[in-house]
Parts: structure tokens; sequence; C-alpha cells
């Protein structure tokens, strides 16, 4: 069967020594990341023989924590421009088990923009990946507008990603922990913080009406919906239209029309189940997070799925497939 991952990563040591250590603050700088350097930094090598060997026909890339939207709006959008033009680069040749997400300048919303078209156009990027909160702001905000506007005008979805947190909210809900900086991070990031950081993202872009401004906009939200499957019956009474939002549509209207959601780093059935119930089987997709997550854990979970063929092969890449406009 074809098998299309989503949320597959990179980082090129050369653009990520670009970046400010400031800026960074406390992000990879663990051993685990320190570990994973090179395998984000690997395309055609390592990461391909191990897609052959599980059976994963495509990947498509995005650019890990690391970049443009750390830089400020003068800097940003050469950086964003380079790495796009690297990831291109790299990819020439293996255009039939890599494609991308287009790295975007987020401090320059109207570069961003910009940017997303010509990754688009010049290089058939399949739309963008967007990595949590930008200075402090969420995507809801009117400076941001011009992205979605323009996703929605080239027909590419945003991928939008968890991100580091802002300083204000580390420093109260994840500081004062034990000595280990590895456990604040996994609480903040990948233990539990980036999941709910990423839930309220999407609900404030529902409650803000961004899903009805832009209502051929396609948002995909990874680790099997980000906690809003297990919570959309109860959040689903909270936003209904005319509650004070600027929502039109329900929440489970809009996201079954609009939100998609993929099963980066989460390999367990009952997650994938409430995921069916809530989200539907049109609108899941196969993702591992590599390197974060292996090849291998991903595959045995696709081979545990208990449901028909042709809807495991949705899951697969049918839906992907269709998403992103991947022709065969």
């Amino acid at each position: 069967m074809r098998i299309v991952t989503l949320e597959e990563h990179i980082s090129f040591p050369e653009m990520a020594e670009k970046i400010p250590k400031h800026a960074l603050g406390g992000f990879g700088q663990s051993e685990r990341m320190q570990q994973l350097a090179a395998k984000l930094a690997d395309i055609s090598g390592e990461r391909l023989k191990s897609m052959d060997a599980n059976g994963i026909s495509m990947q498509v890339l995005s650019v890990d924590s690391s970049g443009a939207n750390l830089l400020n709006p003068t800097e940003g959008p050469a950086f964003a421009t380079l790495y796009n033009d690297l990831i291109a680069e790299r990819i020439t040749g293996l255009e039939s088990r890599f494609t991308a997400f287009a790295h975007l300048p987020m401090t320059a919303p109207m570069a961003a923009a910009d940017e997303l078209e010509r990754a688009v156009k010049k290089y058939n990027f399949r739309g963008a990946m967007i990595r949590g909160l930008t200075q402090g702001k969420f995507l809801d905000q009117a400076e941001f507008e011009p992205i979605f506007e323009r996703a929605e005008k080239l027909n590419v979805p945003i991928y939008l990603h968890p991100g580091l947190p802002p300083k204000e909210v580390a420093d109260i809900y994840y500081s004062g922990l034990p000595n280990h900086s590895g456990m604040a991070e996994a609480l903040a990031c990948y233990g539990w913080g980036w999941h709910a950081e990423t839930a309220l993202h999407v609900l404030r872009l529902l409650y803000s009406g961004i899903f009805d401004k832009f209502p051929k906009l396609n948002l995909i939200i990874g680790h099997m919906g980000e906690m809003l499957p297990m919570m959309m019956v109860r959040s689903e009474r909270a936003f209904q239209p005319g509650n004070g939002g600027a929502n039109q549509r329900s929440l489970s209207e809009t996201f079954h029309q609009q939100v998609h959601i993929t099963t980066s780093g989460f390999f367990s059935q009952p997650p994938l189940k409430i995921a069916l119930d809530t989200f539907g089987i049109d609108n899941i997709m196969f993702s591992v997070d590599y390197p974060f997550s292996t090849n291998e854990m991903g595959i045995a979970f696709l081979n545990d799925i208990e449901l028909a063929e042709e809807y495991v092969a949705k899951i697969a890449h049918g839906n992907a497939d269709k998403l992103l406009n991947l022709k065969i």
C-alpha cells in the first residue's frame, strides 16, 4: 500500500547556527536533541533507507522549531527564502519520495504570504508549516490574515505545529520543577504543553471567525488532533454560534469541513478510535513525526488498525493525496 507521512522534520545545521542563542533559549541543547541532529540534517541517506525498509512512499518535510519564526521582520524573510531554496535543492531528483511544507518568516506576515506563494509556485511545495505563537501572538490576530488569504488562494493547507512556549508562560507553568531541564522541556513541549497550546490555538481561530472568513482554508494539526477529539463534545457546547464568538458555524461542522489531523507520534488505537468518531475517516492522515518517533513504530501502528482496507488506505495515503494534490 502507498504510504504518505506528513509531519517529518528536518533541520540543517548551517541554518540553525544562524539563530541567535538567546532566541533559542534552552531548546536544542538537550542530549536528546543533540543525538537527533544528524538525523534531522539528513534526507537522502539514513532517512531514505528507513523509508524503504518500512514501505513509506513519501515524506512531506518541514523545518524543526529553530527557524525564521525566531528572527525579526528584517532578518526572517531572507532566512526563510534560503531555507526553502536549500530544501528544494536537496530533494531534487527525489521528488517522488519527498516534498515539503514551506518555511515562513512569520514575524513579517506579508513577506510570509509572498514566500508561501513562491515556494508553492516555484518548488511545488504543498503548503506551509507554522510553529506555535509568533512573538507571543496567536494567528487569530488580524496581522496574520494575509497568510490565510494566500493559502486559500493557492489551495494549499497550513499545518499548525506546536512551538516553543512564550517565556512568560514558561516562567509560570514550567518553572520551579526539580532541577532537571529535561523534565521542564518534556512538560512544556512533547509531554503536555505543546498539545494543549495547539488545541487552544485552533479554538481561538474558530472563536475569532477565521474559518468563516476563509471558508476554503484547510488547517492540519498533528498528534492525533492535539487533544481536541477528546474534548470535542464539551467544546462544541461552549462555542455554539451566538455564544459570543464570531464563528458562524458549529465547532464540529467547521472542523469536519476545514480541519484535518495526523497521527504523528500517537501510535495507540484508543486515541485513533476517538478521532474517527469525532473528526471522521476523511479527516485523518498518517504521520510518524520522524526522527522524534521511528518509522517502525508508525508502521506497526498502521498495520494494527482494525478497519476495512479501503479505510486504512484513506489514512495511509488517500486523504493526504487529495488534500495535498499529490499526483501518483
